[in-house]
């Protein structure tokens, strides 16, 4: 889940990390009374428009200015219009709130990230003498500047293992001598503390500024939180903006549901994310086009099918959908009474459109499960052709074939 800038700050001086003081407001009425407030404090009003999308400063989201009707008049031109950057679609993501921010004398910027490396099972933090840039373009012209730093987990610890070393470490990387010493390891291991206890999966702050009266400060801040740790963490739950989010991730995610859409042609309805790659896989080598990834997960009940069909066709290039479910915990036979009564309920009963469904099921109770699609598909529905299918080979040459 994502944080807009605002949340990520009240966050991080939880923690007593050092940011610019800053109000958010969300409608007219407030944004003459914080944009005062922020100006009081120097002069210097930084209005940023908050969505979740990197890329604002150069998208025109971003402006500085040096009187309070300037930036209250910045405020009412952004709200409720959409920001189009580089991480959005063409569409772009809508603004609801406006942030109001002290400005800095900055002298340096650097570029700092913490992230959870799977691949060499530690938390990784990488860090770049350029910051306020995008660290893309700074990889890819000037990788010799970007420097990763591997914080490995020390007595099972995970909370425990950073310590005065790797502060050190990115002093070094970020070209600051020790007499900063201090004030980065109170920045750095508190940024960690919080990153660890709040379940993050990825902070990225650019920049972090050096301020000319040698201040650290996090100027920007993006944090990511992991969906399987917001069981713990409540206060974090409550900060989800929809507005942010695809509608159709947005349903999928209430639902219980994986989905992420793609541009193909073929829906999946899958049990299983592994199952669910594979799937997609065996339908682009047999030149087809998967339209989305969908997990429906091991319990597959008639609820979660019917939401998954209701998604797979609210996207409107959806010209055939391959049902794939292995029986493990849940039956065959359930899954086919659901996979039917969606159909009947949603398809029959409101959709026009001619659709194609493959549907393969493996496992238990799986012959009675297929025999039930068999039976249903024969009845020669208006508009659709239903066929089941002994295999997953099978499967996916056929709804490719279809869709041919």
């Amino acid at each position: 889940m994502d944080l807009h800038e605002y949340q990520a700050k009240l966050l991080m001086m939880q923690y007593g990390i050092n940011v610019p003081y800053g109000l958010v407001a969300t409608d007219d009425d407030e944004f003459q009374q914080k944009a005062k407030e922020v100006f009081e404090k120097n002069g210097i009003i930084v209005a940023k428009a908050q969505v979740h999308a990197g890329g604002r400063g150069k998208a025109g989201g971003v402006k500085v200015f040096k009187s309070i009707e300037d930036a209250v008049g910045f405020a009412k031109e952004k709200l409720n219009t959409k920001l189009v950057t580089k991480q959005t679609d063409s569409h772009g993501q809508l603004i609801s709130a406006i942030y109001f921010e002290a400005g800095c004398k900055i002298k340096k910027e650097y570029y700092f990230s913490l992230l959870v490396d799977r691949e060499n099972n530690c938390i990784s933090t990488i860090v770049s003498t350029e910051g306020g840039m995008d660290i893309e373009e700074v990889s890819e012209n000037h990788p010799e500047k970007i420097h990763t730093i591997n914080i490995f987990v020390k007595n099972f610890d995970v909370l425990n293992s950073y310590d005065e070393s790797y502060t050190r470490k990115i002093l070094q990387c970020l070209e600051l001598d020790e007499s900063f010493f201090t004030k980065a390891h109170n920045l750095f291991s508190s940024i960690y503390k919080m990153f660890v206890e709040k379940d993050v999966s990825l902070l990225e702050i650019n920049p972090l500024v050096l301020t000319e009266d040698s201040d650290l400060i996090v100027l920007d801040g993006k944090i990511n939180v992991d969906d399987n740790g917001l069981y713990r963490h409540d206060e974090i739950k409550i900060l989800r903006d929809k507005t942010q989010e695809d509608p159709l991730d947005s349903q999928a995610k209430d639902a219980g549901l994986s989905y992420v859409r793609l541009d193909g042609n073929i829906g999946c309805m899958v049990n299983g994310a592994g199952l669910a790659m594979a799937t997609m896989d065996i339908i682009k080598y047999y030149g087809g086009s998967p339209a989305n990834f969908l997990d429906v997960g091991g319990g597959a009940d008639s609820k979660g099918v019917k939401t998954a069909l209701e998604i797979i066709l609210k996207d409107e290039n959806v010209k055939a959908i391959l049902v794939n479910i292995f029986g493990g915990i849940v039956q065959c036979d359930m899954v086919a009474d659901a996979v039917i009564t969606a159909i009947r309920e949603i398809l029959i009963a409101n959709d026009k459109r001619v659709l194609n469904f493959v549907i393969r099921l493996s496992g238990t109770k799986a012959d009675i499960g297929s025999k039930k699609i068999a039976d249903f598909g024969a009845e020669k529905l208006k508009n659709l052709n239903i066929i089941p299918a002994d295999n997953l080979d099978n499967a996916a040459k056929k709804i490719v074939d279809m869709v041919k």
